[in-house]
């Protein structure tokens, strides 16, 4: 995950929008995957600022991550708020933390490696594993299958 200006006064806001599920991999949030860069408040206005980056710049989930990001603030009460989009720095795989690579790979999603030489089957945990398309079922994934179990599976492609 990428360094954020996390601090006391805005940490209940980090851990509000930890409860936003990435609409594509539901089982990690915008925050764990890089989406949510920062959170801050205004002293004097109290207006809430929430930076994401997405995943890709044409990204089509987008809207989806500002609505999803807005509905969550709302139901919390908080209704003085601003989603703003940056784009540089990129987005990029780096920002996954380990923690959340293990959570892609426990659902089925092969994350990319360190090293980026090889992509994992996450049934078998092969690495023998061949590409079928660089087109996913989302625009951040292609489709794999593994050589040895012969399973097929989703690659979530590597950004840096």
């Amino acid at each position: 995950m990428v360094d954020s200006k996390r601090n006391k006064d805005n940490e209940y806001l980090w851990d509000i929008l930890s409860e936003v599920p990435d609409p594509e991999i539901p089982v990690i949030n915008l925050v764990e995957i890089g989406v949510i860069r920062d959170v801050q408040i205004n002293n004097n206005t109290k207006k809430i600022s929430v930076t994401i980056t997405p995943t890709y710049t044409g990204c089509p989930a987008k809207k989806l991550f500002n609505d999803l990001i807005e509905e969550k603030l709302i139901e919390k009460g908080y209704t003085n708020f601003e989603i703003i989009t940056v784009l540089s720095p990129a987005w990029n795989t780096d920002w996954l933390s380990e923690k959340t690579r293990a959570k892609m790979l426990a659902e089925g999603i092969s994350p990319p490696t360190a090293d980026n030489k090889f992509v994992v089957c996450p049934n078998c945990k092969s690495k023998n594993t061949k590409v079928i398309s660089d087109f996913g079922s989302t625009a951040c994934q292609s489709l794999y299958s593994c050589l040895d179990c012969l399973e097929p599976f989703s690659y979530f492609k590597c950004h840096v």
